[in-house]
């Protein structure tokens, strides 16, 4: 594939969408009684996205269902996290139909969430744009891949590719996995290794390079350091296995690359989000500029 490919995290856009309006109660329904406010900002950012990217190419990513394999793994694995509203439900599947209409490819296997989607597409394409609000995803930055992580609005990013990662972070984009594992992530249920936060796990993987270094150095760490990691061990171990993106998902890569290739039809687009009822989104379209 020769062409950029925009790969976008659709859960992070859905929900992000949803909440930058249901905290003011605005669900925007439609004249069938479904709640469409995720669902019509997603369209808008995606839209966007084209218009600023030039991308040709466009896969949206989803997670398929509240369970995965890092459940098998670790019971607690995002146990921590509440149901979606009742407003958000009927939008999961709104959004899928919406976008297959539109023309976009979606790509999501049971047993696996977004993020390994993306993690095994970034494997077999180069060129890529990625868009979430997950800092999961900057492990997968290369030298031909870039992260773009939502900071606001539709336009608003922060941009990652190889060169600012090393920079801001003074680590390789791999090396962030062991970052998380050290820090944990209570999002996702997982602890790391307490009392250690972001900051100092960061100067850890500076300093020695990996956690399999780190822990056969423990005796250059301060006593006290040495029985945070020592008591938390297991956590420790159990919390690299759940930070790293798995980039083996059974995808059929082939059909991947010929599917994704987008073409934007106006007149297709308006009328497919007129029979939704989805005329904030159907209006936004005259001001987005498509070549």
């Amino acid at each position: 594939m020769t062409n950029q490919t925009l790969i976008i995290d659709g859960m992070a856009l859905l929900f992000r969408h949803f909440f930058a309006t249901s905290f003011r109660n605005q669900f925007m329904y439609n004249k069938y009684d479904i709640p469409t406010n995720g669902v019509q900002g997603m369209i808008r950012h995606t839209f966007k996205l084209l218009e600023l990217t030039k991308a040709k190419n466009v896969v949206i990513a989803w997670d398929m269902g509240s369970k995965s394999v890092r459940n098998d793994w670790f019971e607690g694995y995002k146990a921590n996290r509440l149901a979606p509203p009742e407003e958000m439900t009927p939008q999961f599947d709104m959004v899928k139909q919406v976008m297959h209409d539109l023309g976009f490819h979606q790509e999501g296997v049971i047993g696996y969430e977004a993020d390994d989607v993306i993690g095994t597409v970034s494997k077999e394409i180069d060129d890529l744009i990625i868009v979430s609000g997950d800092r999961d995803l900057l492990q997968l930055i290369n030298d031909h891949n870039q992260l773009w992580l939502t900071k606001k609005g539709y336009t608003e990013y922060h941009h990652y590719n190889l060169e600012t990662f090393i920079n801001q972070y003074g680590i390789t984009p791999s090396q962030f996995i062991d970052v998380k594992a050290l820090m944990g992530d209570s999002s996702d249920g997982y602890t790391g290794v307490t009392g250690i936060g972001e900051k100092t796990a960061l100067k850890l993987i500076q300093s020695h390079g990996s956690i399999d270094m780190l822990l056969n150095n423990l005796s250059t760490l301060t006593p006290k350091m040495q029985d945070k990691i020592n008591t938390d061990m297991e956590s420790l171990k159990m919390s690299l296995k759940l930070a790293k993106i798995i980039t083996d998902v059974p995808l059929k890569m082939d059909a991947l690359k010929d599917n994704s290739v987008f073409t934007y039809d106006k007149n297709h687009a308006q009328q497919v989000l007129e029979d939704y009822d989805l005329n904030i989104a159907r209006k936004y379209l005259d001001s987005v500029s498509l070549s």
